[in-house]
């Protein structure tokens, strides 16, 4: 078969184009296979050690590259052909085969016409495995009337043609798979009823496209048809890491010293027996913890349970506190480069601001290491497939990684105001009904928990990122947010990172770090918040509670506040403007600030 030739960003391999998706490229449609058919010569290895230590055993690489090496006959990124299936828009004809050209076997039918892929390809229930829709099985199938017995055992291969019959109908009844050998004819509207390929005796393989099915492989979820190009068929799973110095948070510091307390064993080893609150006791006491804190670590065997996100975002917190607390310019070397400012030492900010927003960095330089775990399919409540398939224990998994160096801005809220301001019955009944829908979505509790403190932040980013925009040159799509926002840990955080970084450049074009400066910001965050004071879509936006995927948002939608689904950490869900400005009985964080500019303003 013919290579074919197309370019693709860094970044691209790791999402939309990563391991296990299905992409359009020059006319064909094409899956890329796990890490385990990388060729590591060609896939230099990229060092991250805090997001490694967070994995496990892996390995983070960039995809294989062709880039330094002109004229040479070595392996890029590998792509299979999938779905295998194709019909010539020029005579209709069906098959798994491709014409020949020269002695070479190519896209092209023997007519001469273009081959186009079926539109449609399976995936079992569970979303572990695509296959091919057998097409020349699925149309000898069925029950349509006149078809005898020895017509479905018909042999014709090559009399297979996807043809549209207006006489049939609209829609998908028009288009379907005829056999010119048996004259049998069947509509692609049988194939998406409920258990439609089940019915017709079709099984999931058990596979993925580029794996040899196996015996040992069989899987007994029924087959699914899907349209190959839906979004639902590849749901990417990716975790990313700033490249910082390593500052443990007194959270974690602690959790190491109730662990290392030669007491704790008979802790876990009795937890909830008559002893286990007594000897709590004595540990709290000597590290400086709450029984609450020995017994829940307990009960957990000695592990947190903290996800590795939330984790990583610890580490992250305690570095960004480290820098701000040396107000002025920061004159480091390095990946992590962060000029600070205190906004109670700079003039012309609002008294109003200045006791909520406590702190501005301007993050100058900042490396971020992404990586694909793996990927679900047709529903978010499937199983992770993994980014490596490769057999266990043979070797350390290969993870896709891209290296994306970066600027951004970093703001930190008063944990004072913060916490005064969601004991507030109203906040919390607020934020309490996207906590309980959360609770009741399985996929949806993988996202961050929505407490008052955590949707408020995140809408400030979201609006700040749709307004810096307009002033930075770069668009919105090209920003990210990294929103720092938890009371249920020792150490609380109160912070948004909202940053670029580009993963085939070094260092980036200063755009957005210059905005950082408090007396550009501020005027910014102004604009921000004035637009999204009043929607396109209000009164009915404002006044909602029940928008987006899942109805995962409240006061939010696209004409205010949310932004690419690439730049945001929840996919554009967990938003409300009401707990920024306010409304009805709900006080909103940053509530009055308006009004007060506009008084100034005017006088």
């Amino acid at each position: 078969m013919q290579r074919i030739k197309h370019d693709l960003r860094l970044s691209e391999t790791v999402s939309p184009f990563g391991v296990g998706a299905v992409v359009d490229i020059r006319g064909e449609s094409l899956i890329a296979p796990d890490t385990s058919w990388w060729d590591a010569r060609y896939a230099p290895e990229i060092h991250c050690d805090r997001l490694v230590e967070r994995l496990g055993p892996s390995v983070l690489r960039e995809a294989p590259t062709h880039s330094g090496r002109a004229g040479k006959n070595t392996a890029g990124l590998l792509y299979w052909r999938f779905p295998t299936w194709r019909f010539c828009e020029r005579c209709s004809r069906l098959s798994q085969r491709t014409g020949k050209d020269r002695g070479r076997w190519t896209n092209k039918c023997d007519c001469g016409g273009m081959l186009v892929p079926m539109r449609y390809v399976a995936v079992c229930e569970k979303g572990s495995h695509l296959q091919d829709i057998p097409w020349f099985k699925w149309s000898h199938r069925g029950h349509d009337a006149g078809i005898t017995e020895a017509v479905r055992l018909c042999r014709a291969y090559k009399e297979l043609r996807f043809v549209r019959s207006a006489r049939h109908g609209e829609g998908l009844k028009s288009l379907r798979v005829e056999c010119g050998g048996c004259k049998r004819s069947r509509p692609i509207s049988d194939l998406v009823t409920k258990e439609a390929l089940a019915r017709d005796g079709i099984r999931c393989r058990g596979t993925q496209p580029w794996e040899e099915p196996l015996p040992t492989n069989a899987c007994e979820y029924p087959l699914i048809a899907v349209q190959r190009g839906a979004t639902g068929n590849y749901i990417a799973e990716r975790i990313s890491a700033l490249d910082i110095p390593e500052e443990k948070p007194q959270s974690v510091a602690l959790m190491d010293a109730i662990r290392a307390h030669d007491d704790f064993g008979r802790v876990v080893a009795d937890n909830g027996g008559p002893k286990a609150e007594m000897i709590a006791g004595w540990i709290a006491d000597e590290v400086g913890a709450t029984i609450e804190d020995v017994l829940d670590l307990a009960s957990a065997g000695g592990d947190s349970g903290d996800d590795v996100l939330a984790d990583l975002k610890d580490g992250e917190w305690a570095a960004f506190i480290k820098k701000l607390g040396s107000p002025g310019r920061d004159h480091s070397e390095g990946d992590f480069v962060v000029d600070s400012w205190s906004t109670a030492d700079q003039p012309g900010i609002p008294a109003m601001l200045s006791s909520r927003l406590t702190a501005i960095g301007q993050v100058r330089r900042v490396r971020e290491v992404r990586a694909l775990k793996g990927f679900r399919r047709y529903s978010a409540d499937a199983e992770l497939i993994p980014a490596d398939l490769s057999l266990e224990g043979k070797r350390r998994r290969t993870l896709p990684a891209i290296e994306m160096y970066g600027e951004g801005i970093f703001l930190r809220f008063s944990e004072e105001f913060l916490t005064g301001w969601e004991q507030g019955a109203e906040v919390r009944a607020r934020a309490g009904i996207l906590v309980d829908r959360r609770s009741k979505t399985p996929w949806a509790q993988r996202l961050a928990i929505p407490e008052a403190r955590f949707v408020a932040l995140h809408t400030i980013a979201h609006l700040l990122i749709r307004r810096l925009a307009y002033a930075s040159g770069y668009s919105s799509a090209s920003l990210q947010e990294r929103i720092y926002a938890y009371t249920d840990r020792p150490d609380r955080a109160a912070g948004v990172l909202i940053y670029t970084a580009a993963g085939d450049a070094q260092g980036t074009l200063g755009g957005l770090v210059r905005l950082g400066d408090p007396d550009k910001l501020v005027p910014l965050l102004l604009a921000a918040l004035d637009d999204a004071d009043v929607c396109s879509n209000d009164p009915v936006c404002i006044e909602s509670d029940r928008q987006g995927s899942s109805s995962l948002n409240l006061s939010a939608c696209h004409g205010c506040s949310l932004v690419s689904e690439t730049s945001c950490e929840t996919a554009n869900r967990l938003l409300d403007r009401q707990l920024v400005l306010g409304g009805h009985d709900v006080p909103g964080l940053l509530e009055g600030l308006l009004d007060e500019i506009r008084a100034l303003s005017a006088s």
